[in-house]
This record gives C-alpha cells, structure tokens and sequence, in this order.
C-alpha cells in the first residue's frame, strides 16, 4: 500500500460538487470580504463550541497575538507557553512584545502544570498552553496556577477544535481560545485561516476592532489596528464543513480505536490516551502521536512500506532554538520525548485497512 501522510487531493475531492457550488456563488455575489456568509460562520462556530463569541481572521498566528494584544499583554511581560508546540505560538508572544518561557511537557504531551508554576516570576503576566494534538490540557491546574498568581490564560487550540474538559470546550475557560483552519487540522479551508473564540465580551470587541484596521462597526477608527480578516470565500467553505464535522470527529476517533487495539500491546510504544481512557477528556485527534523506541529506524522502515509519517515541529521543541535566543535545554520530559516521538497518518481519508496495515508493519519492526 502507499499511504501519504495527509492526502491534501482529498480535501477537495470528496466533496468537490459542493465545494464548487459555494465558490460559484460567492463569486456570483461578489461576496470577499466581511459578508454574511462569514458572519453566518462565526455565529455557527461559537455555537458549536459552546461559547458566546466567535471571530474570523486571517490566520491562527494572527489569532493568538490579537488576543495577547487585546489582553493588554505587551512589553516586559513574560508569557509562558509549552515548548512542545509550533514556533508560532512564540512568535506570537515576542511581537506583542512580550517574553517567551517555554515549559516542560507531560507524558499526554500536554503542558506540565508543575513546570509551569516553576516559571512564574513577578513579570509572568500569562499562560498560552496549546490544546495539542485535539487533547485539551488540564485545565483544572492551569486555572488553579492562574487564579493564585493574578495571571491569564489563553489557549493556542489550533489544533483542538471539538476538544473538550469536563464537558468544557476550548475558549471558554477565562480568555478565550484561538483556532487555525490551516487545511490539514480538523475543520481546514484551502489556504490560511484562523479564529479567536470567547465568552469574554471585551476580549471579542477589541480583537473585532483590531482585525480590521481598528474600525468599529460604524466604520469609525478607534484605535489603531490591522488587517487580518478571514476571506468570505473560506468562511462559506469552513460553514460548510462544519455542518458534518461531528462526523469528522467520530471517524477520527474510530481510528484512534483502531491504533490503540492493535497497537497497544507492544511495549516499546507510548501511545496517546484511548478515546475511551479518561471521561474528563474528549479527544478529537487532530493528530496521532506516539512515542517510539528506536524511533528513526522505525520512521525509515515505514517509509519503505509507503507509509508516511511526521516528526512534529521538524524535530524542534520551541526552547532547543538556540538561534532565537533559547537556552536549548532543561525541560527533561519534553527533551527526551522528542527523541522518540512520531505522528502516524491521522485524517478521515483513510481506510480501516489502511490502518490496520499500518499496525501490521509496525509490529513486524518490532517483532
């Protein structure tokens, strides 16, 4: 079998009809920017998140710094974040002005609340903990820490739509949470898009306002701003998507079934947790990421057997990034992890005996 990784051709193909039929009309309407057809979706996406507010813009990079901004986080501020995440999140934090403290992750690859603690300083002002792989971190701890120390939070749930703790969806937990629709996450367009979601009523009029070049609704400029708006086009295309994406979600986590019933009795594997493990979790599986003993050999003899895989983040946890200014070491967990772990193809395109192959190979490496 050959089995990519992601089958981005899918995206498009399997509803291409329909696809075709929202981009006719849009461009029947001269429909681009800031129309209905995106205030539809940003209605249908908070309700679908259980929140009350919910923003289009251009990108889930734009997403988290408009929220650090609209937050009031700025200069000498330090925000922590966990290392195991994608430069963006980082990236964020330093062009509002802010410090980036990166911290350890756990074996759920999910930001450590007791690294975090260990990080606070007098200028620690917020937390950023990414919603990583459609697993939601313990939010409990995070709000226990935040509460204590007067600090923030706002979750970088790029990859968590759907994701959920205690029955909790992202954004509603203090500030609100940002969203990519980069086209391989869960709910993806076809290009760059993002969101920022929220009940917080202030948090949403000023990331509103600072969207679009600081104007308020009546066209007035209020402050200055920028532009970062998600495009009519996309929006029509990700409110449609979102109509099936419970579907989506199930499938993802009947694969997820799948990898664990056949996988988790080989004991040179760290898997992620089933979606049957914990009931305080809903796991959505934007990605499947294990940990792997004799990780590289194992990456290379799949690749013999057509099976595409990833190593996160190209192998670089945001604080071995020595080149921007990070001390390269001292987060443990995070630092071994990344010597073992490797996504498995994880996306609604696949067969169960694509899956099943996958399964088959890995234990014949390991046999």
């Amino acid at each position: 079998m050959k089995i990519p990784f992601f089958n981005y051709q899918y995206l498009f193909k399997s509803k291409e009809e329909k696809f075709i039929e929202i981009i006719t009309d849009i461009g029947n309407r001269g429909a681009y920017i800031l129309q209905k057809d995106l205030e539809e979706f940003e209605e249908n996406l908070a309700k679908y998140i259980g929140v009350k507010y919910a923003l289009g813009v251009a990108n889930g990079t734009d997403a988290i710094w408009l929220a650090l901004l609209a937050a009031g986080i700025g200069k000498d501020d330090e925000v922590i974040f966990a290392s195991h995440t994608y430069i963006a999140t980082a990236n964020a934090i330093k062009f509002v002005g802010a410090e980036p403290i990166p911290a350890d992750c756990k074996p759920d690859h999910m930001i450590d609340p007791s690294s975090v603690r260990s990080l606070i300083t007098s200028k620690t002002k917020a937390i950023v903990p990414t919603q990583l792989n459609g697993r939601c971190c313990d939010m409990d701890e995070l709000l226990k820490i935040a509460k204590e120390n007067n600090l923030i939070i706002i979750e970088d749930a790029a990859q968590g739509l759907g994701a959920k703790f205690k029955n909790r969806g992202i954004g509603s937990f203090d500030k609100g949470a940002t969203i990519s629709f980069y086209p391989a996450k869960n709910l993806g367009s076809f290009g760059d898009g993002g969101a920022f979601v929220t009940n917080d009523k202030k948090m949403y009029e000023k990331v509103k306002i600072l969207r679009d070049h600081g104007r308020n609704e009546d066209g007035i400029f209020v402050d200055w701003g920028f532009n970062s708006r998600l495009d009519n086009l996309q929006a029509a295309i990700l409110n449609f998507k979102l109509s099936y994406y419970d579907d989506e979600v199930k499938r993802r986590r009947d694969i997820a079934k799948l990898y664990q019933n056949n996988l988790s009795d080989i004991k040179q594997l760290l898997l992620p947790p089933s979606p049957e493990n914990d009931s305080d979790y809903f796991d959505v599986y934007q990605n499947y990421e294990i940990e792997a003993d004799n990780r590289d050999k194992l990456k290379e003899y799949l690749n013999e057997s057509g099976i595409g895989t990833l190593i996160q983040w190209n192998g670089q946890p945001v604080h071995s990034i020595v080149a921007l200014g990070f001390k390269g070491s001292g987060l443990p967990y995070t630092e071994e992890m990344y010597t073992k772990c490797l996504m498995l193809p994880m996306n609604t395109s696949l067969k169960d005996e694509e899956v099943l192959y996958i399964c088959e190979k890995i234990k014949s490496f390991y046999e």
